[in-house]
């Protein structure tokens, strides 16, 4: 396995770790009868500001893991994994991972700044899939 799928399961761990620390206290603030039901209305219980901002990170996450794994797919289906392609991965996994503290903290511009790098790392992969 090359490093990009290596970057790859290793951010969907991330993931998996975001949707927890996201998970526990919103179903503690929004209650069970909520957190069980269909969700069919609005919560009667409102999160707080930094739960909600966790659960913006965790969807975030999925929407990277998308165009990410796009990347490391290609770049690993047609043997173009590089040290360039793979420094990449690893940037993008450095910003996802300072992202979630970032976004929940309310950091400012860190988290543009920081989201802006893990993007432009996943572009760049994209670009080099191509040639």
């Amino acid at each position: 396995m090359g490093p990009e799928l290596t970057v790859l399961i290793l951010a969907a761990l991330v993931q998996v770790v975001t949707f927890v620390i996201y998970a526990i206290p919103a179903n503690l603030e929004l209650g069970a009868g909520y957190t069980l039901s269909a969700r069919d209305r609005a919560p009667t219980r409102q999160m707080s500001d930094r739960t909600a901002r966790l659960g913006r990170a965790m969807n975030n996450m999925f929407e990277a893991l998308i165009l990410f794994g796009i990347a490391s797919l290609a770049i690993q289906t047609t043997d173009q994994s590089t040290t360039y392609t793979a420094l990449l991965a690893w940037v993008f996994m450095a910003a996802r991972i300072a992202y979630v503290p970032a976004y929940a903290y309310g950091l400012r511009p860190g988290r543009s700044i920081i989201w802006a790098v893990g993007f432009g790392a996943t572009v760049l992969m994209l670009i080099a899939a191509l040639f």
